[in-house]
């Protein structure tokens, strides 16, 4: 193993993957456990919800690469 080294990470890059990881990494796991729960509408919309999400992740990290 070696040692990371992330001095390279800018604050504001951190700061916008913690801050969406906080918000898709939750909607996904609602979701499923809304699908699991039987209450299919609102499990897919969370689904969805945390694919959006990702998109615009991918988005906003795109402008900082």
């Amino acid at each position: 193993m070696t040692i990371v080294n992330i001095s390279d990470i800018s604050v504001e890059l951190f700061i916008t993957v913690m801050f969406f990881l906080l918000i898709i990494a939750p909607l996904g796991s609602l979701g499923l456990l809304r699908l699991f729960q039987g209450r299919k509408k609102s499990g897919f919309i969370l689904i969805g919800s945390g694919i959006v999400s990702y998109i615009v992740f991918q988005l906003v990290v795109g402008l900082f690469v």
